[in-house]
């Protein structure tokens, strides 16, 4: 008879049913994340009260069409790619980098084409850049 302790074997973790809960708990972590981000995005945007703009003539004057088309100082760009409208922006800034970009926007005009405004006026080395808005009483266009 043998009274002394017996050698028992080293406890063994299974990990398998630990890293199925951790996949369990991710996909649900990755699902609940996206549908909470859609569900908040509530926007509803404002309105500008704006008085009317003078032209100064240390501005440039940028008006983005709804159909994505683009004028830079009343004259139109033949093609809607940021190197041409990068060009026509920096001939009309005459490499003053002081100048202050005026971007008038339609209000159906993608986000796109303002955004290739943004970019060609970085590319151009304008700094100085605000958007115009149309006052809620007034129904005329911006030239």
């Amino acid at each position: 008879m043998k009274f002394g302790r017996s050698k028992s074997s080293e406890p063994e973790i299974n990990l398998i049913p630990f890293i199925d809960v951790l996949l369990v708990i991710l996909i649900f972590l990755m699902l609940t994340t996206t549908y909470g981000r859609l569900t908040q995005l509530d926007m509803r945007l404002p309105k500008a009260d704006s008085n009317p703009q003078e032209n100064r003539p240390d501005e440039i004057r940028v008006t983005v069409s709804s159909d994505g088309h683009y004028v830079v100082q009343k004259t139109p760009i033949a093609t809607t790619d940021i190197g041409s409208l990068t060009q026509a922006m920096s001939g009309a800034a005459n490499h003053n980098s002081d100048v202050l970009l005026v971007i008038s926007a339609d209000a159906m005009a993608s986000h796109q084409a303002v955004m290739q405004v943004l970019e060609a006026a970085q590319k151009a080395g304008l700094q100085h850049i605000t958007f115009s808005a149309q006052s809620r009483t007034s129904n005329t266009t911006i030239p």
